[in-house]
Order: C-alpha cells, then sequence, then structure tokens
C-alpha cells in the first residue's frame, strides 16, 4: 500500500510538471532503495494505469476545453483545437509503437535516465529563453501542431517531460507560454487514454490487476490537479526556469549515484 501511494504521488506530481513523471517512477525508487527503503519501481503496466488518476485531472481542470471539443460540430474554436490536437498526436503513434521495446530498455539503466533528465533540463532552460510569444491556440497553424507532436514523441524517453517539450516547442513557436501549457495537456489527452486503457485492459485480462492501484490512482489525480494548478502559476511568475534547474540538479545526482 505504501508503495501505491508513492507512486501516485510521483505520477501526479510529475506529470504536469515539466521533469518528466516516467523518469521520476524509475529514479526515486531507486534512490529511496539506496537510502534502505524497500521500494520497488512500479512496473510499465502500473505506471501506465497510474496515468488514469492523472487523466481524469486533466478533464477536470480543462473541463471547458473538453466540453468545447465534444461540441465541434457548432463550435468553431471547439472544432479547432480538436483538428490541432489530433494532427499533433500523429508522431507519437508512429513513433511509439515501433520504438517501444527499445524505449523499455533504455530506462533499465537508471543513469540513462539520469542524463536525459539533463537533457530536459537543457531543453526547459531553452524554453525559458524563447518565451516572449503571444499567439494563442486559435492562432496557431498546421506546422506548429506538428512540432509540438513531435516533442511530444520525444518525451516517449524516461527523463524526457512530454509538458516540458511541448511547451517549450511551442514557446519557440511563438505561443504564449500559458497557451502553450494549455495545448499540452490538450494534446496529452488522447496520449494519456490510449496508452493507461490498454495497459489496464492488458494487466486486467492477465490477472495482473490489484486493488491496491485504485488507491494509487486515487493519490494520483489529486495530486495532479494540484500540480496543474502549480505549473500555470509558475508560468505566470517564474517561467520554466525552476524546473530546468530542477532537472539538470537530480539527473546530475542520479548519474552520479548510478
Amino acid at each position: 500500500m505504501l508503495a501505491a501511494v508513492i507512486w501516485g504521488l510521483i505520477q501526479g506530481v510529475t506529470e504536469f510538471l515539466p521533469v518528466s513523471s516516467d523518469g521520476h517512477l524509475v529514479v526515486i525508487p531507486a534512490l529511496l532503495n539506496e537510502l534502505g527503503f524497500d521500494v520497488e519501481p512500479p512496473a510499465l503496466a502500473t505506471t501506465a494505469v497510474l496515468h488514469l488518476g492523472t487523466l481524469v485531472a486533466m478533464f477536470v481542470y480543462f473541463r471547458h476545453d473538453v466540453a468545447r471539443v465534444i461540441r465541434f460540430r457548432t463550435d468553431p474554436e471547439g472544432r479547432k483545437i480538436a483538428i490541432l490536437v489530433a494532427i499533433g498526436t500523429i508522431p507519437a503513434a508512429v513513433f511509439g509503437l515501433p520504438l517501444a521495446d527499445d524505449l523499455n530498455r533504455f530506462q533499465t539503466t537508471i543513469s540513462n535516465v539520469g542524463w536525459a533528465l539533463i537533457g530536459n533540463g537543457l531543453i526547459l532552460f531553452l524554453g525559458y529563453k524563447m518565451a516572449s510569444g503571444t499567439l494563442r491556440i486559435m492562432e496557431m497553424r498546421v506546422p506548429d501542431a506538428m512540432l509540438i507532436g513531435l516533442a511530444q514523441a520525444l518525451a516517449l524517453i524516461a527523463g524526457i517531460s512530454r509538458s516540458g517539450t511541448t511547451i517549450s516547442v511551442g514557446s519557440a513557436r511563438r505561443i504564449e507560454p500559458l497557451e502553450a501549457a494549455r495545448f499540452s495537456f490538450l494534446l496529452g489527452i488522447p496520449a494519456v487514454t490510449g496508452a493507461g486503457f490498454l495497459e489496464l485492459y492488458r494487466i486486467t485480462d492477465s490477472g495482473g490487476f490489484e486493488p491496491v492501484l485504485i488507491l494509487g490512482v486515487v493519490v494520483a489525480g489529486i495530486t495532479g490537479y494540484l500540480a496543474i494548478g502549480l505549473l500555470m502559476a509558475s508560468l505566470r511568475r517564474f517561467g520554466l526556469l525552476p524546473f530546468a534547474l530542477y532537472c539538470v540538479a537530480i539527473g546530475a545526482l542520479t548519474v552520479w549515484v548510478f
């Protein structure tokens, strides 16, 4: 039960902050074990199921945007968001499935994840330096959605943040940071939904589902909702810089220890 709570907390806090939830689900249990705590890292299927908690957080926080997308036939802004999200989802779908085994092997070496976290910090720093745009989602074009979608595909690597890369690329495309974050989260809904329910089906079908996972999903949902608000507030005041510095620090610590 303790492990489920720890996984849920890590998933909820780090899924939306631009520091890589998958990377932290590898690194934090490993660091805790080095300190003498017996906490095993979650299986990949468990990680995907925990995403369902953060999925609920996204639906609740961005419920007005989701409602507009549902009304896409009569709502022009909802229709444009739906089209941009569909375009941005393509790269992750194209690259994710063929590279799944290689990506899984990558994160079995903890130092690899540390280096990826350092790289994520550098990406966030570049995003921080370029965060001076004023474009809104309704002013985005197809190339913007494609490039942000490619950034989301890069985040399939454990240690690279999906929200961090997409917000950084959005900033490079002159999109206002809060709008880039808004699009980033909306773009994440199809990916998180697909991965979460696919793995939930797989582990349930194989008899591997444990009821204690429900606790982890609930914890991930609550902390995830709070983390979205924290990121939005941070973007208004500090930009991505604090998260860039943190990722470089935790990545360097990971490489040093492992």
